[in-house]
C-alpha cells in the first residue's frame, strides 16, 4: 500500500497509463479543439450562472424553504459544481493531461464523479419526498428542517466517499491490465461498481414514480388533484432529462468494462458523451423556472435589478393604471400546481393576473 501511494506524485505515471490504453496520444491543440474547448467553457459558465440564480432565489425567499425546494436547491448546487468541475476538466485536458501527477488527475476526475453522485442522490431524495407528500406522512416532524439538512449532508458525504474511492486506493496504479480505457487511472471494477449503483438508484426512482402515479390515478380527488399531477409532471421531466442526458455516458462506461484494451475505438470519443451529459446541468434550471412562475419571477429578479441599475428601459406593464399585482395564492406548479384565473380580477387598488 505504501508503494501505491508513493506513485501519486510520480509525473510519469499518467503518461504510462495513457500510452497503455490509447492507440495514439492526440494531444495537439488544433484550432477546432480550441474552439470546442471555448464553447464548453462558455456553456459551463452559463450552467454556473443559472444554478447560482436558482440557489439565490431559494435562499432569499422563505416561500421556497419547503422540503421540495430544498431538495431542488441541493440538485441546483450539484449542477453548479458540475459546471465548475467540467470547466476544470476542460482546462486540464489535452496536452496538460500528460503533465499531471496521479493525485491531480484523481482530483480532476473525482470532482465530476462527486457531483454526478450528488445529482443522483438529490433525485432520490426528491422522489422520496414526493412519495411522502402523496402518502401524507409527516416524516420530518417538528424539526423537519434539521432532518432535511441532515439528509442532504448525508447525500454529499456518500458522494464524496464514492468519488474519493480511487484516490483512497481503488485504482489501477501498478495494474495496467485492470485499467479503464476511458479513464486510464481508474480500475474497470470501480467504474462498473459506480455505474451499477447509479443505475440501480435510477431504476428505483423510476419504480417509485410509477407507484406514485398509480396511487394518484386510483385515489380520491383530494390526492389526485391537478396540483399533484402538475408537480409530478415537473419532477418526472427532471428525471427524464437526467436519464436521457446521462444514458449515453453510462453506456460508454459499461462498454469500457466489457471491451479489452484498444478493442473498441468508440471509447476514444467518450468526451463527446460526457459533454452531452453536462447539458443536463444546463437544462435543469430551465425546467424549474419554466414550470414555476413564482420561482421564475424570483430567479429573474437579480437580472431585472441589474437592468434597472444599468439604465436599460424595461417593458411597460399593460393593465389599468393604479392597479398593482397582488399574488393572493401560489401560482407555482412546483409547489401547488394551482391554475390561476385566465382573466384579470380587479380588487381595490390591485390586479390579480
Amino acid at each position: 500500500m505504501g508503494n501505491l501511494y508513493s506513485e501519486y506524485l510520480n509525473p510519469s505515471k499518467v503518461l504510462e497509463h495513457y500510452n497503455y490504453t490509447k492507440e495514439t496520444l492526440d494531444t495537439q491543440e488544433t484550432p477546432s479543439r480550441q474552439v470546442a474547448s471555448a464553447v464548453i467553457v462558455v456553456l459551463c459558465c452559463a450552467i454556473v450562472l443559472e444554478n447560482l440564480l436558482v440557489l439565490i432565489a431559494v435562499a432569499r425567499n422563505s416561500k421556497f424553504h419547503s422540503a421540495m425546494y430544498l431538495f431542488l436547491g441541493n440538485l441546483a448546487a450539484s449542477d453548479l459544481l458540475a459546471g465548475v468541475a467540467f470547466v476544470a476538466n476542460t482546462l486540464l485536458s489535452g496536452s496538460v493531461t500528460l503533465g499531471l501527477t496521479p493525485v491531480q488527475w484523481f482530483a480532476r476526475e473525482g470532482s465530476a464523479f462527486i457531483t454526478l453522485s450528488a445529482s443522483v442522490f438529490s433525485l432520490l431524495a426528491i422522489a422520496i419526498e414526493r412519495q411522502v407528500a402523496i402518502a401524507k406522512v409527516k416524516l420530518y416532524g417538528s424539526d423537519k428542517s434539521c432532518r432535511m439538512l441532515l439528509l442532504i449532508g448525508a447525500s454529499w458525504f456518500i458522494s464524496l466517499v464514492l468519488g474519493g474511492l480511487p484516490i483512497l486506493g481503488w485504482n489501477c496504479l501498478g495494474q495496467l491490465e485492470a485499467c479503464s480505457t476511458v479513464l486510464p487511472l481508474y480500475a474497470k471494477a470501480y467504474v462498473l461498481c459506480v455505474v451499477t449503483i447509479f443505475s440501480v438508484i435510477l431504476l428505483a426512482i423510476v419504480a417509485l414514480y410509477v407507484r406514485i402515479y398509480c396511487v394518484v390515478r386510483s385515489s380520491h380527488a383530494d390526492v389526485a388533484g391537478p396540483q399533484t399531477l402538475a408537480l409530478l409532471k415537473t419532477v418526472t421531466i427532471v428525471l427524464g432529462v437526467f436519464i436521457v442526458c446521462w444514458l449515453p455516458a453510462f453506456s460508454i462506461l459499461l462498454l469500457d468494462y466489457a471491451c479489452p484494451v484498444r478493442a473498441c475505438p468508440v471509447l476514444y470519443k467518450a468526451q463527446y458523451f460526457f459533454a452531452f451529459a453536462t447539458l443536463n446541468s444546463l437544462l435543469n434550471p430551465v425546467i424549474y423556472t419554466w414550470r414555476s412562475r413564482d420561482l421564475r419571477r424570483e430567479v429573474l429578479r437579480p437580472l431585472q435589478c441589474w437592468r434597472r441599475a444599468a439604465g436599460v428601459p424595461g417593458r411597460r406593464r399593460s393593465g389599468t393604471p393604479g392597479h398593482h399585482l397582488l399574488p393572493l395564492r401560489s401560482s407555482s406548479s412546483l409547489e401547488r400546481g394551482v391554475h390561476m384565473p385566465t382573466s384579470p380580477t380587479y380588487l381595490e387598488g390591485n390586479t390579480v393576473v
